[in-house]
């Protein structure tokens, strides 16, 4: 059964308006998709988005399992990147996440058993200017290398509406905000 809602795929209709061909919209189609199904890709999600582009569902699987933006099983309410690459590695990002792991009681890619927090390694978040980046949904808090930090990070996130239900995409970022 179908989740796309009429107001999905007019979403979908108009992204595809901008490219040269239904097939060139698939990264954003495959968000859209995303989102209606509570922040991850089961197979009916990329079925859709097939049909919807006029693809087969080999093809949507085959880009949807390349990138790593794509959640290819359920995530958490609040969905937890934090960079470590090597500039990051540098600045503690290894400490960091193994921190999380404790305070949060799993390990990166597991998910709280009351669903509210997945955490995940991130290879590169883009941040190197300001390291230690943490992406929680579409949003990014840099500059994270205390404990107390994350401690603050992870209080804001129990009392904050799910990223999957309030995409931030439209939002400033408060980037400088748990310094």
């Amino acid at each position: 059964m179908s989740r796309f809602t009429a107001e999905h795929k007019a979403r979908l209709d108009e992204l595809v308006s901008r490219y040269p061909n239904k097939k060139a919209a698939l990264l954003p189609a495959l968000w859209v998709a995303q989102g209606v199904y509570g922040g991850w890709l089961p197979e009916e999600a990329m079925q859709e988005v097939a049909d919807h582009l006029g693809m087969s569902r080999a093809e949507v699987e085959g880009v949807a399992t390349y990138y790593t933006m794509y959640n290819k099983k359920p995530v958490g309410r609040h969905h937890i990147e934090v960079c470590h690459n090597v500039m990051c590695q540098v600045w503690g990002a290894d400490d960091l996440i193994h921190y999380m792991e404790e305070k949060l009681g799993i390990h990166a890619g597991e998910t709280t058993p009351d669903g509210m927090f997945t955490l995940n390694r991130a290879e590169c978040l883009g941040a190197c200017c300001n390291p230690v980046p943490i992406q929680v949904g579409g949003k990014y808090y840099e500059d994270i290398k205390t404990r107390e930090q994350v401690d603050r990070l992870l209080d804001s996130l129990k009392s904050a509406p799910s990223e999957v239900e309030n995409p931030p995409q439209s939002l400033l970022p408060e980037m400088r905000e748990f310094k």
